[in-house]
């Protein structure tokens, strides 16, 4: 599966990144760490869309959820090759030239490095919050019993059913899924899917998604905040995303 424009366009969010870049497992990552005391055994891995850390937004996101109280990891997953920042909204991008670059086996190992570095940290419990190109690194986690528990926002590239009905069949993890009104990645179609295949108590762990209306793909990291619709579906699916983190994590 490719990507769509809604994958690199969005509003560039303002403000000052508070974290730093450190190397995990040989990784560099975006840590953000709370400025309180903070439970040590636990961590977000926050994986990221298409722009990867170099994108502020992804950045003050992991600010935010630290602020919340949890340590945030965000590993590069796109071997120091994200999609510039200079071309969100550019309409220049060559998506199959980028993609082909890209394939799941370009970020199994750094993300399995990152976490068993982590785990010699002492860290024993994941969360993951992944956007469009970090919905199947969440899953793989997910899948491997890594995780403890998974959030995916507008996620792409999963194959629907069969990475649902995977996921029901070997994840412990509770799931939750932000989706929206236009979405060419996970349309209404593969929405109601998600609802049939886990909904209703079918997926023991956990299962709960949330629909935000006059929202696009990508709203929940590069959303136009003036817009009041798309303002509410950001912040909605954040707060949802820290009330399901302190619940499961």
């Amino acid at each position: 599966m490719s990507f769509c424009k809604d994958c690199v366009s969005g509003v560039r969010h303002e403000g000052t990144a508070e974290g730093k870049i450190e190397k995990i497992g040989g990784v560099e990552c975006y840590v953000a760490t709370p400025s309180v005391d903070y439970p040590k055994d636990k961590v977000i891995l926050f994986l990221t869309d298409v722009f990867g850390i170099p994108l502020n937004n992804n950045k003050l996101l992991a600010d935010d959820f630290a602020r919340n109280g949890f340590k945030v990891v965000v590993p590069d997953i796109l071997a120091a090759d994200p999609i510039s920042d200079a071309d969100l909204n550019s309409g220049k991008i060559d998506f199959a030239a980028w993609f082909s670059k890209h394939p799941d086996e370009s970020w199994k190992n750094p993300v399995d490095a990152v976490v068993a570095a982590l785990k010699e940290q002492g860290v024993t419990r994941f969360g993951t919050t992944g956007y469009c190109f970090g919905a199947p690194p969440a899953f793989y986690l997910a899948l491997k019993n890594e995780s403890h528990a998974t959030v995916v926002a507008h996620p792409s590239r999963l194959k629907v059913p069969e990475d649902l009905e995977k996921y029901k069949a070997e994840s412990k993890a509770p799931l939750l899924i932000n989706s929206c009104e236009v979405d060419t990645q996970f349309p209404k179609e593969s929405q109601a899917v998600a609802d049939e295949i886990l909904g209703e108590g079918k997926f023991a762990p956990g299962y709960v998604r949330n629909y935000y209306d006059g929202c696009t793909h990508g709203f929940a990291v590069r959303g136009d905040l003036s817009n009041p619709k798309v303002k509410a579906g950001k912040e909605g699916a954040f707060t949802s995303t820290v009330e399901f983190f302190l619940k499961h994590l």
